[in-house]
This record gives C-alpha cells, sequence and structure tokens, in this order.
C-alpha cells in the first residue's frame, strides 16, 4: 500500500509539474508574441516606416530622405499627378529644410494591402497633419520592406514679385538658377520647385532694391501644387537712390537756358520773344517726394508735384517793351522702373530715360 500511495503521489506532483510547465509555455509564448507584435509595431510596420522618412527630415537629412523607396520617382509619374515635369530640385536639399518636432502616428489603416498612415507634428509655427500611402516592397528575411505608393514630393508654385533674388528657409535662390528659361527666365513666370512633405517653407526677400518679411507654406499633401505670391516692397535705400536721381535729372533740365526743356517735364510758352542776350535761368524751387510702388514686375514712381523758377526777360513783339519774368512752374513728374539683368535700375521719368544706376 505503501508503494501504490508513493506512486499515486509522485502521478499527481508530475501532473502538477507538467501544469506549470503548460502554464509557463503558453505565458512565454505570449510574451514573444507580444515583443514580436511590438517589434514589429516599433521597427517594421507601414508606421514605422514612415516615422523613419520623417526623422531624416527633422534631422535634415535630404539626401537620406530621397533615398527612402517611392520618395524620389519618375518625372512622368510626377506629370501624371499634376506637377510640373520641369520643377526644380533645388529645396531638396538640408539647407533648405525647416525643423520637424512633435511628431506622432495618429492612424494606420489598410485597404487591399495600401496601408495610410497619419502623422501629426509641429512645424515652426504650424501644426499639421498628413497622410501616406504605404505598401509592402518585398522581405528581408521574416521582416517586411515598404516603400510609399504614392511620393511624399510636393510642389510650390512660386511668384516673386519685385526680385528675381529671395531665400527660402534661409537658403539663397536666384529666379535664373531654377527656371527652366534660365537667363530668360521672365520676371512674372510662376517657379515650379518641388518639396518634401511634411516641411514649412518660409520664402523672403532681402536685397539692397527690395524686401519682404516673408510669407510660409504648410506643404502637407503629397504630389500637390500649392501656389504662392510674394511681393517684395522697395527698401529704403532704393527709394533714396531713386530720389537722388530724379533730382539729378530735375537739376540737368535746369540747366537748359531754353524756354522749353527738352525732354524735360517743364517749360514756359509765350507768345512774344526773348530779350536780346537775355537767356532762361531755370532751378527747381521744390523737387518732388518720390515714392516707389509695385509695378508687375518691376516698380512705378506715382505722379508727384514739384515746382522749377525760372528768371527770364521777355521782349513785346508789339511794342518792344521788355518785361522780367520771376515765375514758379508747378508740374508733376511720374516714372517706371526697370531692373535689369545685371541688377542695375533703369528709371523713366514720363518720356525720358535716366541713366542706369
Amino acid at each position: 500500500m505503501t508503494q501504490g500511495w508513493t506512486s499515486r503521489r509522485r502521478r499527481a506532483r508530475l501532473g502538477v509539474d507538467l501544469t506549470i510547465l503548460g502554464v509557463v509555455g503558453v505565458l512565454l509564448v505570449a510574451a514573444i508574441g507580444a515583443g514580436g507584435i511590438s517589434l514589429y509595431q516599433q521597427f517594421y510596420s507601414p508606421s514605422a516606416f514612415v516615422e523613419r522618412y520623417i526623422d531624416l527630415l527633422a534631422a535634415g537629412r535630404a539626401a537620406d530622405a530621397l533615398r527612402v523607396p517611392g520618395v524620389s520617382v519618375d518625372r512622368s509619374l510626377l506629370d501624371d499627378a499634376g506637377i510640373d515635369p520641369l520643377a526644380s530640385e533645388a529645396l531638396l536639399r538640408s539647407a533648405a529644410l525647416a525643423p520637424l518636432t512633435d511628431v506622432e502616428v495618429t492612424s494606420e489603416t489598410n485597404k487591399d494591402g495600401t496601408f495610410t498612415v497619419a502623422v501629426e507634428y509641429s512645424a515652426r509655427s504650424f501644426r499639421g497633419k498628413s497622410e501616406f500611402a504605404v505598401v509592402q516592397d518585398g522581405w528581408v528575411g521574416v521582416t517586411p520592406n515598404w516603400r510609399f505608393a504614392r511620393s511624399p514630393l510636393a510642389e510650390v508654385e512660386l511668384t516673386v514679385r519685385g526680385a528675381d533674388q529671395f531665400a527660402v528657409n534661409g537658403f539663397g535662390i536666384d529666379r535664373r538658377q531654377v527656371s527652366p528659361d534660365g537667363v530668360d527666365a521672365r520676371p512674372l513666370d510662376p517657379l515650379h520647385l518641388l518639396v518634401f512633405t511634411p516641411g514649412v517653407y518660409s520664402i523672403s526677400v532681402d536685397t539692397p532694391i527690395a524686401a519682404t518679411s516673408g510669407v510660409s507654406v504648410l506643404a502637407d499633401t503629397p504630389l500637390a501644387r500649392t501656389p504662392v505670391n510674394v511681393q517684395a516692397m522697395p527698401t529704403e535705400q532704393f527709394t533714396q537712390v531713386v530720389q537722388e536721381r530724379v533730382e539729378e535729372f530735375l537739376n540737368q533740365c535746369a540747366g537748359q537756358q531754353v524756354l522749353q526743356p527738352t525732354a524735360c517735364p517743364f517749360g514756359l510758352e509765350v507768345q512774344n520773344r526773348l530779350a536780346d542776350e537775355s537767356l532762361p535761368k531755370w532751378s527747381i524751387a521744390r523737387h518732388p517726394r518720390v515714392t516707389v510702388v509695385p509695378d508687375g514686375a518691376h516698380w512705378a514712381i506715382p505722379p508727384t508735384d514739384a515746382v522749377a523758377h525760372l528768371d527770364v526777360e521777355i521782349m513785346s513783339l508789339f511794342d518792344g517793351s521788355v518785361q522780367t519774368v520771376s515765375e514758379d512752374i508747378p508740374f508733376q513728374i511720374d516714372g517706371t522702373i526697370t531692373i535689369l539683368s545685371d541688377g542695375s535700375a533703369s528709371i523713366r521719368v514720363g518720356s525720358p530715360d535716366i541713366d542706369p544706376q
């Protein structure tokens, strides 16, 4: 009996041990499964793929971001998506990227093998949200590879009025460098620039002639075209130069000893004639206060009042008497200012031209 009881006791203990081992095995399998799922979500999922791409942008690693599968695509595919096939790649570089922070994947959905990953982030003063389409691109061992089903590149269609040089996120650009027309680029033709999404792009102008505090645009939709218009305003330095050149021009007009100075905005008509040995003496009693305003691709001088003064002796054709004339002659000036390809300005007051400066 003792042996039977001992045997039954051993079998009971073995059952308990086997049960414990079974529970441990189940827990171990569950832990491995949970760990595998966690590793998948962190490193091998579509969300992780998108996060790595955005982390590259946040770190300013533009060249590495371009190598992410599905980012760089054939130009014909960009054309099919509505992106200009000749769009410049000048902004696809580290120097043109702005910081991205607080990146968070908010959702991941699967429809017929295409995963849509939604991401929220901060880009300077913007809080943005973007969605990316991701598909599987083969395997590496037991882990999946991914690529963007639609490139996350987009286009900024930029028109800058009043300047050929500007900066995007501090990166300096000349219109003629990014236009397919090169040196023949027309000032009002939009510039087509490829950009990464997500990203904020601040366009500013700061030249001796024109400046602007800047315009910012958030590129948050892949393969979208965003029109941006920037109007630069004349600098005080530029306005002062125009003022000086207009004054020089009017002083040259005043140096002409005739009643109607050639190609000048003032003069005097008389019915009689000049007295013998009397030549008109002009001076500018009040110079115009010049302002400069945008005029399409260039600039204009709005109509501005001024006063010339004339001293001259006039002989009457009726009785030969001589009259001394000392008279203020009010007049107005206006004009246009064209910025030439070498950066100089051609100033036209009314019809006459002022030499470029």
